[in-house]
């Protein structure tokens, strides 16, 4: 299960720590969400729901542009708001890419089409992609 042990390790040539196992099927790498943004499919009109399920306090430090933001514990509450989104693509985001893949397996679960957890969460995030952000 991804985690913070993969924090520090220098980043190979997908954009994850060296040794990340990424579960084909199961998640994409920030880069792949970042093509996504840059294609206008993520954010207002677009077609891919990205949705992050960290804390508030979390929200608070980092945010990427564009997430959706539902905290894991208000999931179920907030399930029929997101149904609208069950036939089309969903990326879960969280910190380290170990919450995001319990969601996703959730939302399967749920009936949701095509659900993928971003590898590495909003750390690898921060560190490929937008080293503006605050890292925690």
């Amino acid at each position: 299960m991804p985690g913070p042990q993969f924090a520090n390790r220098p980043l190979d040539d997908r954009g994850l720590p060296v040794g990340y196992p990424l579960q084909d099927g199961w998640e994409v790498t920030p880069r792949e969400v970042k093509a996504l943004i840059d294609a206008g499919r993520i954010g207002e009109g677009g077609d891919v729901l990205l949705l992050d399920v960290r804390t508030p306090a979390e929200l608070a430090v980092a945010v990427i542009d564009g997430a959706v933001a539902v905290p894991m514990q208000e999931l179920r509450t907030a399930l029929p708001e997101l149904e609208a989104h069950a036939e089309g693509t969903v990326i879960v985001s969280c910190h380290h890419g170990g919450r995001s893949l319990q969601v996703t397996a959730f939302l399967r679960e749920q009936g949701f089409d095509d659900v993928k957890s971003m590898a590495g969460g909003i750390d690898v995030w921060a560190r490929d992609i937008d080293d503006s952000l605050a890292r925690y």
